[in-house]
């Protein structure tokens, strides 16, 4: 096992109430829709790291995923499933959902700027996030969906 990375799941909590809300008020406050899974893979929760089983309700909505004050600040779609709590892989692992994926994989400095950026297919990650984290101007990696663009996940060095 490769322990220098850590994939960081979002926290359960933050969309827990968003579930309480009724379509409409989903949409309006929160561009926000309910969804049926129907195939798996196909719904990527970003709080359990796991696809969607079908049949399962999640939420797609916008998420910021780099709120920071550079030309790449950025937001983009995300499936969240309801009740789920938020996943902790060990250092060094990458959870089954992205095995199965095309990744976009983006590097950035701390400041937001870009520095790097490629496709990789999910079961070469471990190479790929090695390669870009060797770069010491890389301050975290992030991971998208490469055909339909969905945020899939941040990825830092692991704690020493």
């Amino acid at each position: 096992m490769n322990d220098s990375f850590q994939i960081t799941a979002l926290p359960a909590g933050r969309f827990a109430p968003l579930f309480a809300l009724s379509d409409e008020e989903l949409a309006a406050r929160h561009h926000a829709r309910r969804v049926v899974a129907d195939a798996s893979p196909g719904y990527p929760c970003r709080v359990s790291l796991a696809d969607a089983a079908p049949g399962e309700t999640l939420l797609l909505l916008p998420f910021a995923h780099l709120e920071s004050d550079s030309p790449f600040r950025a937001s983009g779609p995300i499936y969240v499933r309801a009740g789920v709590p938020s996943a902790v892989p060990p250092a060094g692992t990458v959870p089954p959902m992205f095995r199965a994926r095309l990744l976009s994989v983006r590097a950035y400095d701390a400041a937001g700027m870009l520095r790097a950026g490629d496709v990789t297919e999910g079961a070469a990650l471990e190479a790929k996030l090695a390669e870009l984290l060797a770069d010491p101007t890389v301050a975290f990696v992030h991971l998208h969906a490469a055909r339909n663009g969905c945020y899939l996940g941040r990825v830092d060095r692991a704690a020493a």
